[in-house]
């Protein structure tokens, strides 16, 4: 019998397939679909990449942003077009560009909604961006100008499922988001709809909640409700807004975080309110003050690549990138 000697195309394509093989093999398996909780739960900061002049929506540009380096991506909304079909569009480029380095489906999403905090009232009859933004598939909201506890509260109520009893009659009432969203967001997470309903929740109040909800208490009036704020069952980041808050206690001119009084009155005591209520703080960071800010207890941060391998090294990342 004659024997046929293999081409070297087929040489080729055999070495490629034991190639992926072994790259599927050694692929990193996550333990969550937020890889931002996950990295939390494990003890360690995370950083974060977006810009307050708005996020590119559309397929390409998620599918590009796929392979970030960042923890998350920072969709902001808050100023920029409310887009909502921009932001379906890039959460289903980020799945279709995926998986992440670190082997999750998609990097984690966190949008900052044009919703002002400023009362009940004003969430309560906004709600509906919260429910549309989380049908895309999103991993986290941000409510802005959080000022008072009965917004926190509405906030909180309009983003959880009616499913999910943590935290309830103990600070909150029930959820009030409806069903209808599940489906295409369970697309994105790479769940089953029933599963979605399961884990699209809240953490920490929910251990096995894939959601992060956060505050920006970012002006004089959310100052005086901090604590109170802090309080309400289902946040797990705040920040102090320096930008808003300087413009709310009449403060202007360069480098008025690090040295106005009041700025640094007004940091600190969010700081021990997030402290006291075992909240996340938020902080911006750069490559020489990011150790710092580590050591003091920031937790998470916008920052530089570069400036996130400084803190990922100070602090002994294990989770591949």
């Amino acid at each position: 019998m004659k024997r046929v000697k293999p081409t070297f195309a087929a040489v080729a394509v055999l070495l490629g397939a034991a190639c992926t093989l072994v790259a599927v093999a050694q692929a990193p398996k996550p333990k969550r679909i937020n890889r931002a909780i996950e990295l939390l739960e494990q003890g360690q900061p995370i950083y974060y990449t977006g810009s307050h002049s708005g996020t590119e929506g559309g397929f390409e540009n998620g599918k590009r942003d796929a392979q970030t380096w960042a923890d998350y991506i920072s969709y902001d909304m808050e100023h920029a077009p409310y887009d909502i079909k921009g932001l379906a569009e890039y959460m289903r480029g980020l799945a279709a560009g995926g998986p992440t380095k670190s082997g999750h489906r998609t990097p984690a999403v966190i949008v900052n909604v044009p919703v002002n905090g400023t009362d009940e009232g004003a969430v309560r009859a906004n709600a509906w961006m919260f429910s549309q933004v989380l049908a895309t598939g999103v991993h986290g909201v941000f409510l802005t100008h959080a000022d008072t506890p009965s917004a926190v509260r509405a906030f909180v109520e309009a983003v959880r499922l009616p499913i999910h009893k943590q935290g309830v009659d103990h600070g909150i009432s029930e959820g009030r988001r409806g069903v209808h969203g599940a489906p295409a967001a369970a697309q994105i997470w790479g769940v089953s709809q029933d599963e979605y309903l399961d884990r699209a929740d809240t953490w920490p109040l929910n251990p096995k909640g894939e959601l992060l909800l956060g505050l920006k208490l970012e002006d004089k009036y959310a100052l005086a409700n901090a604590e109170q704020n802090l309080q309400v069952p289902g946040i797990a980041i705040a920040e102090w807004g320096p930008g808003d808050m300087a413009l709310s206690l009449g403060v202007r001119g360069p480098n008025v975080a690090e040295k106005d009084p009041a700025m640094l009155a007004a940091r600190a005591k969010v700081f021990a309110a997030c402290k006291a209520n075992k909240i996340f703080f938020l902080n911006s960071m750069n490559q020489n003050n990011v150790i710092a800010m580590l050591q003091e207890g920031v937790m998470v941060g916008p920052a530089s690549q570069q400036t996130a391998e400084i803190g990922r090294q100070h602090t002994k990342r294990q989770m591949p990138w």
